[in-house]
């Protein structure tokens, strides 16, 4: 059976997302006798199969390839038509997870058109030339929500704060079981969305990475990245970086960078102030890690010595990770249920109160409030009363 497509929905794709024919092809000939061609995949009427395998790689649904509407490859269509080039390689995983963000991006803009919702940005742009430790201190006014050392709960009030000022937060979550894994920690695509993948093994590295792309809100400059701690003080980051960097530290720190100030050396002679930074660690939710990071910006610390903290953290968390390995193990074998469900994405209020008010404006019907939402009809009235 063959469909008529439309082929530039195909290019489109292609060119979205970075990827060659012959690419393509190699992914979607995996496990087949006889390959299919490129004149095959570009065929006005192509096998209905084999468009089922290429929607196999985009995710998009039949529907999109054949649809007689041309596609728009401008700067509206996407991040990657805006901006060429990344602070991290992006693995196809990666291109897909933010062109789906992008796409729920744009129909919650059109949502919130049509039920009359305001979604302009209320914070206004900075720039470079501004002080970061400043502006941390403007904004922390404004989205700095109650402290909580229960690090879940303190990025839930973060998100929720952010919603408040029309900011925009995503979580999507990774499963052990998935085949493609992301390669980045979170990103910023205009106007006003960020977008972060769950850390569940380390939610103090999530709400850094959350304040570091609200720092690039904030500036307007648009990335998508990974936040590796692991290669800090082999490079110089860029201005950019550098500044959202300084940013996050500081709205996090707030009073206590007094205190990170007035630390002058450290090194084996004083224990590498281990408690001390323990303690600010516990105080502020920034790890331990991001503030010995700081001292070795600010030539506190050497790079020989950071090295060697670095190394020791990573090992005792990789030991917390085989023992949990172990303890699970051993209650497999002992015949013991595996309790737990899967960690859910948070949701940002601000995605709730414009589906809800979508819902109630007859725009959207109950199947799309469970499809924009992600969650089963079951937990329908959860959210719509």
């Amino acid at each position: 059976m063959t469909v008529t497509q439309n082929i530039s929905k195909l290019k489109h794709l292609l060119q979205l997302f970075d990827l060659s024919i012959d690419e393509l092809l190699n992914i979607i000939n995996q496990g087949l006798k006889t390959p299919i061609t490129k004149d095959e995949i570009f065929a006005k009427d192509i096998n209905l199969n084999y468009l089922k395998r290429i929607d196999k790689v985009f995710n998009k649904g039949l529907h999109f390839y054949v649809d007689p509407v041309l596609p728009i490859s401008n700067n509206e269509a996407g991040v990657f038509f805006r901006k060429q080039k990344f602070n991290t390689e992006l693995n196809f995983a990666s291109k897909k997870v933010v062109n789906h963000f992008e796409e729920l991006k744009i129909s919650l803009s059109a949502i919130s058109k049509l039920s009359g919702i305001q979604t302009e940005r209320i914070i206004p742009i900075y720039t470079l030339d501004t002080n970061p430790r400043t502006i941390a201190g403007e904004i922390r006014k404004i989205l700095y929500p109650n402290f909580s050392s229960d690090l879940k709960k303190f990025l839930v009030a973060l998100i929720e704060k952010f919603a408040e000022q029309n900011i925009l937060v995503f979580e999507f979550v990774e499963y052990w079981n998935q085949k493609e894994k992301t390669n980045i920690d979170g990103f910023f695509i205009h106007p006003n969305v960020i977008v972060l993948k769950r850390n569940q093994s380390s939610f103090r590295r999530e709400i850094f990475t959350l304040i570091h792309e609200l720092a690039h809100f904030l500036i307007n400059e648009e990335e998508i990245e990974k936040l590796d701690y692991r290669n800090i003080g082999s490079t110089a980051p860029s201005k950019i970086e550098k500044w959202c960097n300084d940013f996050a530290f500081y709205f996090l720190s707030g009073d206590y960078s007094s205190e990170i100030d007035e630390i002058k050396i450290v090194n084996s002679s004083n224990d590498y102030k281990y408690d001390e930074i323990e303690e600010i660690s516990k105080s502020t939710n920034i790890s331990k890690i991001a503030i010995y990071t700081r001292l070795l910006y600010e030539n506190k610390i050497s790079k020989n010595d950071y090295k060697k903290i670095q190394n020791d953290f990573e090992e005792k968390y990789l030991a917390k990770l085989r023992d949990a390995e172990r303890i699970k193990n051993k209650k497999k074998e002992a015949g013991e249920k595996m309790g737990g469900s899967a960690p859910q994405p948070i949701k940002s209020p601000l995605l709730i109160s414009t589906i809800q008010s979508a819902y109630y404006e007859g725009i959207l019907t109950e199947y799309e409030v469970c499809q924009k939402l992600s969650i089963s009809s079951k937990k329908f009235s959860e959210f719509i009363q």
